[in-house]
């Protein structure tokens, strides 16, 4: 039996994003509020954290802009994202990519992730998917 909290968040649950990992690259739609105008603002960055679970889940996407680092917090439950568009998926080995802000430069790059799929036939070639 599940419990109330649980239940609770399982209807608000917002779905329809695409699968990324902290390292990508993503494209994040927000919705901005002026005046009593409403824009849509693109924030392209690194996906630097990604905490949370479920209702709770928040992401940080790093960005350089002239030449200063900005980071914004995105709640992915939020209804004023948009959409999320993965730009490149970045190959790291860690859950946290803080180290980043003291990075500067060709330094600061990810390489890319890249995904092979496998092949059961005997010597056969083995490619990666673009």
């Amino acid at each position: 039996m599940a419990s109330i909290l649980e239940m609770i968040e399982k209807k608000d649950l917002r779905e329809g994003y695409p699968e990324f990992r902290v390292g990508d690259t993503l494209r994040v739609f927000f919705r901005i509020k002026e005046g009593d105008k409403e824009r849509v603002q693109v924030f392209e960055g690194v996906c630097i954290s990604r905490k949370g679970g479920a209702n709770r889940e928040a992401i940080t996407v790093r960005k350089i802009s002239f030449s200063q680092g900005v980071e914004r917090v995105f709640p992915l439950s939020s209804p004023r994202i948009e959409k999320i568009e993965v730009v490149q998926a970045g190959q790291v080995r860690r859950a946290k990519l803080y180290y980043l802000r003291d990075l500067r430069g060709k330094k600061a790059r990810i390489k890319e992730r890249q995904e092979y799929r496998t092949d059961t036939r005997v010597n056969a070639v083995v490619e990666p998917v673009v």
